[in-house]
């Protein structure tokens, strides 16, 4: 293994700490369940770092990494959906986002031009939204915390989810348009 793969062994791991996460939730071990997943935030933001610090920025990489994130969201999401610690139409919301996403994703890829991942600051913000709504339910679960906290982030999260969803059909839609556009001038 040469030191340029490091970020993507991070991201493999991250994938493997999904079943565990889950398996664990579903147990209701929230204590245990909260350090797991912080435990994957940190490899998210140790893999992020390496890759842009020393250069280690690999294609295979761009497409590990928010698989990984993807991944334990989801299963995440689902998760606490399914234990009613999350509400439902949050969980839907969320799952249809990134549903329209990687949809999008695969037919740009297949119809139009290669996909160069970037995610947007919105996209960004609604991770970051996304990871801290997990981490407040589950360290609710482990000490009551106000409820204020949780329903505020619920809002929030919900926001940036139909925001971020429909900035990228926006801007996927006018690229693939772009693209078309400059096709049939070339024919």
């Amino acid at each position: 293994m040469r030191t340029r793969d490091i970020p993507n062994l991070i991201s493999v791991v991250r994938i493997l700490l999904v079943g565990p996460l889950v398996w664990l939730l579903l147990a209701q071990r929230f204590g245990p369940a909260l350090v797991l997943f912080v435990i994957a935030g940190l490899s998210d933001a140790l893999d992020g770092f390496l890759a842009k610090r020393y250069g280690w920025v690999s294609r295979l990489g761009s497409i590990l990494d928010p698989i990984a994130d993807k991944l334990l969201m989801v299963c995440a999401y689902l998760t606490l959906g399914w234990l009613a610690l999350l509400p439902l139409w949050l969980v839907a919301a969320v799952i249809a986002r990134d549903l329209i996403i990687v949809g999008g994703a695969v037919y740009y890829q297949l119809r139009i031009a290669r996909v160069e991942m970037a995610p947007t600051l919105i996209s960004k913000a609604n991770t970051l939204f996304q990871i801290l709504l997990v981490f407040m339910v589950l360290a609710d679960q482990v000490r009551s915390l106000p409820s204020i906290l949780t329903d505020t982030l619920l809002v929030i999260v919900l926001t940036t989810t139909l925001a971020s969803g429909a900035s990228y059909i926006w801007i996927w839609s006018r690229r693939a348009n772009e693209v078309v556009e400059a096709r049939r001038r070339d024919d």
